[in-house]
């Protein structure tokens, strides 16, 4: 099969692009090229994405990475571990984290979330209209609670959320690096520290387990720390302009508290509407998707977003419906690779939408909403600025 189309597929926020509608209108699997100039599948169907995120033939690893395909220069892009130990390494790390994100210990972190998000919107509105959402809401709150999971001090917060930054800019690889960098080593004193003086936190569980190297217990921590604090400001700012966007939405959660547990799924669905690349894996033997025969060594780029928009899954689906059932998205991915911090996510979510809600129902955009900045360069996307009034 020809190369069709190289990524990523230009878009407007909120909008599915219309170069991913018109694949997605011819089959669930489409030779691409990456930004990097390398060819790669890029899936599109929810069923085949889904399916495969759940396929051990996938991996994240490749037997000669020095050659593989990539799709960007960042290390978020960069082919990780080793082909040989995938499963049992991959495994492992399921094992070490599972316990620190069961419901046991998610249910006692959800009154700690609750009130941290009605201290933020009392900040925000002593703040007084016109207000800066992302900068009040969405960016400090879940900082605040990965630190607290982690066991890293409040005095430190202010930092990681630099570093972050600067980890999750794609447009900037040094930036990236450095940002990176400056995680893990400070990953690395925090664990020496947690050694000496231990708390009821998840990197001092860490250090408690047998047989965990510290620089294995920084690498996690720090991943934890970024995964749950960039990918969940994105999700608060995303669902804040979506159900904005969307005044009925809003007016219909205002009206109905009991919305909320289903505004929350379609946020997670409808946010990312694909088009950027996906989920990156590689064939690690021969398969074939729908017809299309993949090679081993191949990169197969799984798209979420545009799995979450597949009309098959979810009828008129670039349409914002709270009462939709959305719960089959696959922006948690699925199966075994399934992450770990979705019900930390959730909890998020529901505090802030729920007291946004009660607190602020005249909440309106302060702009319209195509005039909202976007991050065109965070790995995580999502808004800059998200000024609001009320």
């Amino acid at each position: 099969m020809d190369v069709v189309a190289q990524l990523p597929f230009p878009q407007a926020p909120l909008q599915t692009a219309p170069r991913l509608r018109e694949l997605r209108s011819l089959g669930t699997v489409h030779r691409v090229r990456t930004a990097m100039g390398d060819e790669a599948w890029l899936v599109t169907g929810h069923a085949q994405v889904r399916r495969l995120l759940d396929d051990d033939r996938l991996g994240r690893t490749h037997p000669t990475p020095e050659t593989a395909a990539r799709t960007g220069e960042t290390l978020f892009d960069a082919v990780l571990g080793d082909f040989a130990t995938e499963a049992a390494d991959h495994a492992r790390t399921r094992a070490l984290l599972q316990p620190h994100f069961s419901p046991r210990r998610m249910r006692p972190l959800r009154p700690r979330v609750e009130a941290l998000t009605t201290r933020l919107l009392d900040e925000l509105i002593a703040h007084g209209p016109p207000a800066d959402l992302h900068a009040l809401v969405a960016v400090p709150l879940p900082i605040l609670v990965i630190c607290a999971l982690l066991g890293v001090p409040y005095r430190d917060c202010e930092r990681f959320r630099a570093w972050t930054a600067d980890a999750a800019d794609v447009g900037d690889p040094a930036r990236s690096r450095r940002g990176l960098a400056e995680l893990y080593g400070y990953g690395r004193e925090l664990v020496a520290r947690k050694r000496v003086e231990p708390g009821d936190d998840v990197i001092s569980r860490l250090c408690a387990a047998e047989d965990v190297r510290d620089d294995e217990i920084a690498g996690l921590s720090m991943a934890l720390l970024f995964a749950g604090q960039e990918t969940t400001v994105v999700q608060i700012g995303m669902g804040a302009l979506l159900l904005l966007s969307n005044p009925d939405q809003w007016r219909a959660l205002v009206h109905d508290p009991g919305l909320v547990a289903g505004a929350v799924e379609e946020i997670l669905r409808a946010s990312n509407t694909g088009g950027g690349g996906g989920i990156p894996r590689y064939a690690r033997r021969d398969l074939e998707v729908d017809g299309v025969a993949i090679r081993a060594g191949d990169l197969v780029l799984l798209d979420n977003g545009s799995a979450n928009h597949d009309p098959a899954a979810f009828p008129d689906p670039d349409r914002m419906d709270i009462t939709r059932a959305a719960s089959a998205h696959v922006t948690f991915g699925h199966g075994l690779r399934y992450c770990l911090g979705a019900p930390l996510a959730r909890i998020e979510l529901h505090a802030v939408f729920t007291r946004l809600a009660a607190r602020l129902p005249t909440l309106r955009l302060a702009v319209e909403p195509d005039a909202v900045r976007m991050r065109p360069d965070a790995v995580t996307g999502g808004p800059a600025e998200l000024p609001v009034r009320w």
